[in-house]
């Protein structure tokens, strides 16, 4: 039997494609017959792409799941509260999948935006990740990933924006940039 051991994988930068990359390995991860969860910490009701591919494989046999945990981006004129409410609620969910063994790969996206806008500590997110199976890999995404989540990782890779269209002013293309 193959030895599987579990990675911690970091995609930040600030260029684009954190989650894109993270959802394109949870497609890979899912036709090789793992079994994937998707925790959604920040991006609340935004509708793209990704999510259609995921729900269809879902519907195939279960093995694939994605939970949208997050309500969205904060806003200075909301409630800082229900976005710290949200993000604990979506970190014990991690935690609990963590626990569960029903996973092989955890994506905690936009975790590391979460950190920033201090709505969960990185010392929190330190301790998911010391607690983490052996076996089981975990993904983190958002921009400025924290040095103590970057020295825990076995893979970083920092997206790099070098040119984007929204500088000519052209705006994000559906089925593109989402």
């Amino acid at each position: 039997m193959e030895e599987k051991n579990g990675l911690i994988i970091v995609h930040t930068g600030n260029g684009k494609g954190k989650t894109t990359a993270a959802l394109g390995l949870a497609v890979r991860a899912w036709g090789d017959g793992l079994r994937v969860l998707i925790l959604q910490f920040i991006k609340g009701g935004w509708k793209y792409g990704e999510m259609e591919t995921i729900k269809k494989l879902e519907e195939i046999d279960g093995r694939i799941e994605l939970r949208r945990l997050g309500k969205g981006f904060q806003r200075k004129t909301d409630d800082k509260a229900e976005h710290i409410e949200a993000a604990h609620e979506a970190l014990q969910a991690a935690r609990e999948a963590l626990e569960s063994g029903n996973y092989d790969l955890i994506i905690l996206d936009e975790i590391n935006y979460a950190v920033k806008f201090e709505l969960i500590r990185v010392d929190e997110v330190q301790e998911l990740l010391s607690h983490r199976p052996d076996d089981v890999h975990v993904v983190l995404t958002g921009r400025d990933a924290r040095e103590e989540i970057i020295d825990m990782a076995d893979l970083v890779t920092e997206m790099k924006l070098i040119k984007h269209p929204y500088q000519k002013g052209i705006k994000a293309q559906k089925g593109i940039e989402f």
